[in-house]
């Protein structure tokens, strides 16, 4: 099986595609908007995902966050806020903002179960910080760390309830980015002693069933490679001081904030320690070279994604009881 995790052209597979997921046998998909019509389309293309491989548990993944992030849209699904309005129901009521938010994660959650999605990348766990881009922004889960550990284990827990896994990213944090990852590298100048706040919600859910690197560099444990990079701050830093085991995936491997080929990318991102490659736009050539130049999946690797997709029992639930739930206490707020 190979360490990636790749995206798709279109709304259907193309010959091409169904021919080299077959060979490559990648540990799973990443959907976003132009994979996506309808409920009925987006289910029959997750099955015929699984009926290729021929596992029922298939690691196919998306970015529904709410607010802004959102790959399945109205009209056909409706829209969630963004993590921000917890944040400040948080600041009227802690219990009624995590009640809100593992409402409103598992209405999400089922909304993604139905078309056949297993794993959400959510929560961000980035502490937001002023003055820094908006890249993360109304995103985050609020700017105090405990708050942001407290609504992202909601978030985790709702998604759970509905048969999804989430993902807890970007670590060791990407709150203080002064600029956008998806377009340069971010620096973040802070000491080892001001990290602490960023690495305070990973390590409250540090048993979180799978993580995501942030592509920033942080001079304060690694003056040359970003942390998807880096060899030092995955075994000292997110393996070692947060204490997480799960699965550990790259943020997209085509951000621009990383140099080199794609392919020489994902090959050191696996030397560093990283589980899985996440390669999200679809590109053959790309994809080809992924598969051409990783190893085989480790059987730790292995281990930790067949753990990541052990989901539990489902919990039976009135989709209009969630909603309303979740919009009486954010209505506090307004």
């Amino acid at each position: 099986m190979t360490p990636a995790i790749f995206g798709l052209s279109g709304p259907v597979l193309t010959d091409s595609e169904r021919a080299f997921f077959r060979d490559a046998d990648p540990a799973g998909y990443i959907l976003f908007g132009r994979n996506i019509e309808n409920r009925a389309q987006l289910r029959g293309l997750t099955d015929d995902l699984r009926s290729l491989h021929g596992r029922e548990h298939l690691l196919i993944s998306i970015d529904q966050e709410g607010g802004r992030v959102a790959r399945m849209k109205p009209p056909q699904w409706p829209a969630y806020p963004a993590g921000w309005a917890f944040a400040q129901l948080w600041q009227l009521a802690p219990a009624s903002a995590i009640e809100a938010a593992r409402s409103n994660a598992q209405l999400l959650g089922l909304d993604l179960a139905e078309v056949g999605i297993t794993v959400d990348y959510a929560p961000l766990l980035d502490v937001r910080q002023p003055g820094a881009h908006d890249v993360i922004g109304d995103r985050a889960l609020g700017d105090e760390p405990l708050q942001v550990a407290a609504l992202g284990r909601a978030v985790l827990d709702g998604l759970s309830r509905a048969g999804v896994t989430g993902c807890i990213k970007h670590m060791p944090g990407h709150g203080r980015a002064m600029v956008d990852s998806h377009k340069e590298m971010p620096v973040v100048e802070a000491s080892v002693e001001e990290m602490e706040a960023d690495l305070a919600p990973f390590t409250k859910l540090h048993d979180a069933p799978i993580g995501m690197t942030a592509h920033l560099l942080f001079k304060a444990w690694d003056r040359d490679n970003p942390a998807t990079l880096s060899k030092r701050i995955i075994a000292d830093v997110i393996r070692g001081q947060i204490g997480f085991d799960g699965l550990l995936l790259t943020d997209d491997i085509d951000m621009q904030a990383l140099g080199g080929t794609i392919p020489e990318r994902s090959e050191r991102a696996i030397a560093a320690g990283c589980d899985l490659v996440l390669n999200c736009w679809g590109k053959m050539d790309d994809m080809e070279g992924i598969a051409a130049c990783l190893p085989g999946m480790s059987p730790q690797t292995a281990k930790r994604l067949d753990s990541a997709l052990t989901f539990p029992k489902v919990e039976r639930t009135d989709a209009k009881q969630l909603r309303a739930t979740r919009d009486a206490l954010l209505d506090l707020v307004a």
